[in-house]
């Protein structure tokens, strides 16, 4: 496993770099603005949506609600809410209230690092599982509302998202209409899909299959429509049942996209970062998952508390929302691109430590005497 994570974040950087040198070489100035730039960020952003919601299982939602209420709106919202304030309070610039949601998920590679038998008991793998599930679409559906209350602040004569997403009552109450019609019609493709023999216990498996192709397909035509019309909401809604059999699909796409953005990354780089903020950032995000982990850890032990309070990671979905928000807050991908570098060489250190306080040390892999047998529900997530 360790091999896999180290071979995916040395392609991550190769791509960042790779970004770097097309921009040195090549005369990229203004590529935010180009008429193609939101369209492909939009794109990126939705096939992470879909990768993010398919992992959220409505069973385990139903099983265990008090722990999904906790988990978005202390794990997600509060947590969001208290990186845009400190932003907020230390720069006055409203503009740095919408990159503070952009930073407070928490990236797969994070959850699957704690998710280790070694490291944490099952109940806190569980906890982790249904936060990670509801983290992306969350911290998506945020960024994407504030970011139109954000440049109303700042006096902005209007964007690309704020062309997609108003904080005029009215426009709001047309968009939310739209979204319902996209997923209400997403839906209705799905349960004639059903219907016609896409189920587990159909009689017909060459049917089924050819179904099952169609689902594929009308699933990529959902994302490339709510990407054009930023519908995430409506997409967000979509990924919780319009669920084609995907096999390997999605880890892979989702990948993919990774390596796209974080190219598009190192374009926009070119520019230069911006360490003061970054800096700030980086620490907020950190801080802020320090406090949350408090509540939503409650009566773990010990050691799962420590591990889940210093489990802030950032990596995909933070990327690709930089890209989305460069185009109406300039500056957005510098900053951005530091915090991402604190988050994660701070973790990376606090892991390192808790690593060497956990009982065996490193390298020790038996289970730990106060791991609870019975989980929650589900597996660890796969995205975040």
């Amino acid at each position: 496993m360790a091999v896999t994570v180290l071979a995916r974040s040395a392609a991550v950087v190769a791509a960042a770099l790779a970004g770097l040198v097309v921009a040195w070489a090549g005369d990229v100035d203004g590529l935010e603005r180009a008429p193609a730039y939101l369209l492909l960020a939009s794109v990126l952003l939705a096939v992470g949506l879909v990768g993010s919601t398919r992992d959220i299982s409505l069973a385990e939602v139903r099983t265990h609600l008090g722990t999904v209420l906790l988990a978005v709106t202390v794990g997600v919202v509060a947590k969001a809410a208290l990186i845009a304030g400190v932003m907020m309070l230390a720069f006055r610039d409203p503009a740095f209230l919408v990159l503070g949601v952009a930073v407070a998920q928490i990236d797969p590679l994070a959850v699957a690092a704690m998710s280790r038998p070694d490291r944490t008991s099952a109940r806190a793998r569980s906890i982790l599982s249904i936060w990670a599930s509801f983290d992306d679409p969350i911290t998506v559906l945020l960024t994407v509302y504030v970011s139109a209350f954000a440049l109303d602040l700042s006096g902005g004569d209007g964007g690309a998202l704020a062309g997609a997403i108003s904080d005029r009552p009215l426009d709001l109450l047309i968009d939310l209409f739209a979204n319902v019609g996209f997923a209400v019609g997403a839906w209705l493709l799905w349960r004639l899909l059903r219907a016609a023999g896409l189920r587990e216990d159909a009689h017909r498996p060459r049917l089924r299959t050819a179904l099952n192709w169609l689902a594929v397909a009308l699933l990529i035509a959902l994302v490339l429509l709510a990407a054009w019309q930023f519908l995430m909401l409506g997409l967000a809604i979509a990924g919780l049942f319009f669920r084609p059999r995907l096999g390997p699909v999605v880890g892979r796409s989702t990948q993919a996209a990774y390596l796209v953005a974080t190219f598009l990354l190192g374009l926009l780089l070119v520019n230069g970062v911006d360490l003061v903020p970054g800096v700030v950032l980086g620490l907020a995000a950190v801080a802020a998952q320090l406090v949350v982990s408090v509540p939503i850890t409650r009566g773990l032990p010990a050691t799962d508390r420590r591990y889940l309070a210093w489990g802030q990671q950032n990596g995909i979905t933070a990327v690709i929302l930089a890209l989305v928000l460069e185009r109406d807050f300039p500056g957005t991908v510098g900053i951005v691109a530091t915090a991402i570098v604190v988050v994660n060489v701070i973790h990376a250190l606090a892991t390192a430590v808790l690593d060497r306080r956990r009982p065996g040390g490193p390298g020790d892999t038996a289970p730990r005497p106060d791991a609870d047998p019975t989980p929650l529900g589900a597996q660890p997530a796969s995205s975040s």
